[in-house]
């Protein structure tokens, strides 16, 4: 049976696509889950349309990411937090509250997901972050401060 889905399955398909499946499998879980309607030829033009739509949207946001990434560049964010004597932090300093401090200081609103740490900042000082979303790479730097 062929169906199309709407949202996207695990080891199936994507959303917008369509896909042969066996007559029991999209009569008693696609369907009835709401992953997938039948594909009548008004469906597969509806889906077409769908995924015309998302491809288009896609490419936007990955050219807005990209503009937003490289004026990051030049960016210097400042991170107030607690720290002890010794120049150590009370609270880790992670993804989320860059992209907060980023927001707040008139930068750019970055989505989760694109900055890539390999572990959150303890300590004062200077860092560089390095920012990517699918071919698009870049970095800007912050500085985290005692209050």
């Amino acid at each position: 049976m062929k169906v199309i889905l709407i949202k996207d399955v695990k080891d199936v398909g994507r959303a917008h696509e369509e896909i042969e499946a066996s007559d029991g499998y999209a009569l008693n879980f696609l369907i009835p889950k709401k992953l997938a309607i039948a594909a009548t030829t008004v469906a597969k033009k509806e889906a077409e349309t769908r995924r015309k739509q998302v491809t288009d949207r896609s490419v936007l946001d990955a050219t807005l990411l990209a503009q937003n990434i490289a004026s990051l560049a030049d960016a210097r964010i400042v991170i107030r937090v607690k720290a002890n004597e010794k120049g150590h932090l009370y609270d880790a300093v992670g993804e989320p509250e860059i992209i907060s401090a980023a927001k707040e200081q008139g930068h750019i609103d970055l989505p989760e997901g694109v900055i890539k740490l390999e572990k959150p900042f303890k300590e004062l000082g200077t860092f560089d972050i390095p920012v990517s979303a699918g071919e698009t790479f870049g970095k800007f730097s912050i500085t985290i401060e005692t209050e």
